[in-house]
């Protein structure tokens, strides 16, 4: 299994941006679907993004279209979740997710293969 370690969390102010990132190591990531999921306090966790392993493909959940972008940098073994004018509600955990499905798969827990250990997002109002 690839290890996955997540950075760039940390608490801003509604409208403000942050670039979460995710470096794999163990094995290379250019074969896996990639992706965020996201859990805040007495909620599910939920999905955020995805990607295939190419980065030609990618897929959000409604509450974050046009403002987030997942990418990846399969030189570095990373993949990236850009978050521009967030608001209260973004407020979470965020995970990065791998698994070696098709990147619509991995919108599925089940289906996730490693998880990251989590970095936590504030957006105060």
């Amino acid at each position: 299994q690839v290890q996955l370690v997540e950075s760039g969390g940390g608490l801003v102010q509604a409208g403000g941006s942050l670039r979460l990132s995710c470096t794999a190591s163990g094995r290379t990531i250019s074969s896996y679907s990639m992706g965020w999921y996201r859990q805040a306090p007495g909620n599910e966790r939920e999905f955020v993004a995805v990607i295939s392993w190419s980065g030609g493909g990618t897929y959000y959940t409604d509450s974050v279209k046009g403002r987030f972008t997942i990418f990846r940098d399969n030189t570095k073994n990373t993949v990236y979740l850009q978050m521009n004018n967030l608001i209260p509600e973004d407020t979470a955990v965020y995970y990065c997710v791998a698994g070696q499905v098709p990147r619509m798969l991995l919108t599925t827990a089940q289906r996730v293969d490693s998880w990251g250990q989590g970095t936590q997002v504030t957006v105060s109002s």
